[in-house]
């Protein structure tokens, strides 16, 4: 298992890749499709058409690691439903979630959003 800080991006390809694909193809897609650097401390989330395997690409600060599944029953959800192609924003618990094999990711919001840091109004000057 994984543990990722919830503050981490993931990012989830919206459309079926071929998970022969390694290192190279992966960044690759990373890059020109994404446009996006792989270097850059984000997961990349990539599932084959089927949705019975899924690679995860990620840069741990020294080389670039990939970790993948292969669903032995059942499916992964399914994050291009819309026919978009866009990527899916997942955090790191839908991420996990995922993985597991949970058929709601990407078509609920599983977890509560970002808490974002508003500066407190502050009352008229004079």
């Amino acid at each position: 298992m994984i543990t990722l800080p919830r503050t981490v991006r993931v990012w989830a390809y919206g459309r079926p890749v071929d998970l022969r694909k390694g290192y190279n193809g992966l960044v690759g897609i990373v890059e020109n499709e994404l446009r996006s650097d792989p270097m850059g401390g984000e997961l990349y989330l990539f599932v084959n058409a089927k949705r019975t395997g899924c690679k995860v690409l990620l840069w741990d600060g020294t080389g670039l690691c990939i970790f993948m599944k292969r669903l032995e029953r059942g499916r992964f959800a399914d994050l291009w439903s819309d026919g978009s192609g866009a990527p899916v924003r997942l955090t790191s618990s839908e991420l996990a979630l995922f993985i597991e094999g949970c058929a709601l990711v990407g078509k609920k919001m599983l977890s509560p959003r970002e808490v974002m840091r508003n500066e407190l109004a502050v009352g008229d000057r004079v």
